[in-house]
């Protein structure tokens, strides 16, 4: 066919000939964009993604004032509750103020146990442990224990050793405690 046959075919039938020029338009649409599809679904997927992440930030921002609010109360509270490991007076005091109420005998001054943070690590709190060695009934060092869990400071016991005289069974109970309390450089 040449191009003289060609001109008379397109004009003999031009509806059947546009349809094909669109058809091989349209393919070569189609083929172009096949590409971009997965490129446009990993934006929607990531544009979505980033939409439910400011829905949930709008949402959780409606009491934020209040939470900070209670981060505050609750953080003032520990920090009333923290042990200065440089106070030492102010440590015994505590031990000392026990004993009075529980009506215990310490047979040894409290012994405060120096810590040191482990090197390279950023702490705010260490532990400061202390040994204490009272003398009572079995209730008083029941109360005195209990008094010691939930008293003004927040407390770890390690170990306890509790004995009786061999020699005078009616004798008061030894108790031997190990302890760390949460404090503060």
């Amino acid at each position: 066919m040449t191009k003289d046959d060609l001109i008379p075919l397109i004009k003999k039938n031009p509806i059947s000939v546009g349809c094909g020029v669109i058809a091989i338009a349209l393919a070569a649409v189609i083929y172009y964009r096949d590409g971009e599809i997965p490129a446009a679904e990993e934006q929607l997927v990531q544009k979505s993604a980033e939409a439910d992440r400011l829905a949930a930030n709008v949402q959780n921002a409606n009491q934020l004032k209040e939470q900070v609010e209670a981060l505050t109360v609750a953080s003032k509270e520990v920090e009333s509750r923290l042990v200065h490991a440089s106070q030492t007076l102010n440590n015994y005091q505590f031990f000392f103020k026990l004993e009075r109420e529980t009506g215990v005998k310490m047979t040894a001054n409290p012994v405060q146990g120096v810590t040191a943070p482990p090197k390279g690590a950023k702490t705010i709190y260490l532990p400061v442990p202390f040994s204490i060695t009272l003398q009572g009934t079995l209730p008083q060092l029941l109360d005195y224990l209990r008094r010691l869990e939930s008293g003004a400071r927040y407390c770890r016991v390690g170990s306890v050793t509790c004995s009786v005289p061999v020699a005078d069974r009616s004798a008061p109970l030894t108790l031997s405690l190990n302890l760390e309390m949460l404090g503060v450089p």
